[in-house]
């Protein structure tokens, strides 16, 4: 099963919100790269396909973090499986559509060549994590403490104050918990060019 397969089997068993079904045509259709789509223009996952195996990865990460017992007994996080696919299957939705393919020139093996690459161009920048909930909302609604999540999904990594991000995960640990998948599968799941230096 390749990674769309995958993704698309783990969305239909779990997500049967009203509007999800549109929100996955979308997805799959002619307005949306999704699919086909990098994770980044040169960090992890930065290769066709890339964001869609991402948000798989973030899915499994998430699944295993809130199956520990201490997650469930001591930090008393749990959540439907519906709410789990939602926040890890969409957190990166924002990425659609904003890498376009180009080349640049590298230098290999002392020569200088054209290689292909990923060029950012965001044609709606409405940031990162709030982009994604508001890309979503307009197919299905999200609950509060998922829009949260996604919304705040970066973490201590993103240019929101460390006592806002703190005072969120306080509030909604699914937050918390949604970003430490997201490091997990960026950091140790995904091939990042970076880690090889």
């Amino acid at each position: 099963m390749n990674s769309k397969e995958e993704f698309i089997k783990i969305y239909k068993e779990n997500i049967h919100r009203e509007g999800a079904d549109k929100l996955l045509s979308f997805l799959e259709g002619t307005h949306s790269d999704f699919f086909e789509a990098p994770a980044s223009t040169k960090y992890h996952g930065n290769y066709e396909g890339g964001l869609c195996e991402h948000s798989i990865n973030v899915y499994h990460c998430l699944k295993d973090y809130l199956s520990r017992q201490r997650v469930k007994d001591t930090y008393k996080m749990k959540y439907s499986d519906e709410t789990i696919a939602i926040v890890a299957l969409l957190h990166d939705i924002c990425k659609t559509n904003i890498y376009k393919k180009g080349f640049k020139n590298q230098k290999i093996n002392g020569t200088w060549e054209k290689v292909p690459t990923y060029e950012f161009k965001d044609d709606m920048p409405y940031g990162h994590g709030e982009k994604s909930v508001y890309m979503i909302q307009p197919f299905m609604k999200l609950s509060r403490e998922e829009a949260f999540a996604i919304r705040y999904h970066m973490g201590f990594s993103s240019v929101e104050p460390t006592n806002t991000v703190g005072k969120v995960f306080e509030i909604f640990p699914l937050s918390f918990a949604l970003s430490t998948a997201d490091m997990e599968a960026t950091y140790f799941c995904e091939e990042n060019p970076q880690n090889k230096m």
